[in-house]
């Protein structure tokens, strides 16, 4: 005779899942979001020493692009988006920009979501030219909310982020404001359930 492990959720279609699956489910969910932030750093620790021929490695650029906009005297959730900028390029090498921002959206304002989400677009303006591409493809959201902003991103804190030489800070100083960023959210379709 087959024993039923209580542990977990007994349907085989989620059609015909029931309450008591969803507690079950729920209940191993809270454990698994709250280590959300461990696996995002784990993620982020990938980046550390792939330079993919650029002056510094991917890891050290978003901590640098991070630092930049600390010290600029950013928020916690602008800085945070500022780490996570690049964290898609090991899984979306075609549009890393798209991984970020799907990472960040939960728990930040639709402002700083649109930044990640762009940034690649804006950032182009600085090299898209020398690939044979439109460099002024950002024009086309010159009208939208988040066009200042994200110009503004990518100018002073993106852009400038791959200096050898600029004191950086280490991921570790960054490490509890992600904590504290990603500790509940704000912007999901499961907020009511989170609560």
């Amino acid at each position: 005779m087959e024993t039923i492990d209580q542990s977990r959720a007994t349907f085989r279609d989620m059609q015909d899942s029931t309450a008591e699956d969803w507690k079950i489910i729920g209940k191993e969910f809270k454990a698994y979001a709250a280590a959300l932030p461990d696996r995002v750093l784990a993620h982020l620790r990938l980046l550390d020493g792939d330079c993919g021929g650029f002056p510094v490695d991917r890891l050290t650029h978003s901590l640098q692009t991070a630092t930049r906009a600390y010290r600029d005297g950013r928020d916690e959730e602008y800085v945070v988006c500022a780490l996570l900028h690049d964290i898609g390029d090991t899984l979306g090498s075609f549009n890393h920009p798209d991984i970020a921002a799907a990472i960040v959206k939960p728990f930040v304002s639709p402002e700083y979501h649109a930044i990640v989400e762009k940034h690649g677009i804006f950032q182009g303006y600085y090299f898209f030219h020398h690939l044979g591409m439109d460099r002024n493809l950002r024009d086309q959201f010159a009208d939208a909310s988040f066009y200042d902003a994200t110009l503004e991103f990518c100018e002073k804190y993106d852009a400038p982020a791959f200096d050898p030489d600029y004191e950086t800070l280490p991921l570790e100083f960054f490490e509890p404001m992600l904590r504290r960023v990603m500790a509940k959210p704000k912007n999901t379709i499961y907020k009511s359930a989170v609560d």
